[in-house]
């Protein structure tokens, strides 16, 4: 039908009000998880990846701003989920800077 819209897609139609509509599968899918968890073992998998990445995040804030250092994070693991590697994430998001601001 549109071409404005990705994947084919020619309508949409939230299944439900929630606090988040514009996600309303995300928040389908975190009810079912609290009723069964799918995936329970990526659990200590997600958290060892991400945890340096925190801990620079809360060192960066320190020196910098919550907002910023929440950017960098964000933008490493975004990286990383895309497929790169923690240390090329790093150093990517850092060469974007200049006198730490994007």
């Amino acid at each position: 039908m549109s071409h404005l819209y990705p994947y084919h897609m020619s309508y949409y139609q939230p299944q439900h009000v929630s606090q988040f509509p514009q996600y309303p599968q995300s928040e389908m899918w975190a009810k079912q998880q609290i009723k069964k968890p799918l995936y329970p073992y990526l659990k200590p998998q997600v958290l060892s990846s991400i945890n340096p990445f925190v801990k620079y995040g809360l060192k960066e804030a320190a020196a910098t701003s919550y907002e910023h250092a929440l950017q960098e994070v964000a933008a490493m693991t975004y990286l990383l989920g895309k497929g790169m590697d923690p240390h090329t994430a790093y150093l990517t998001v850092e060469s974007w800077e200049m006198n730490e601001m994007f």
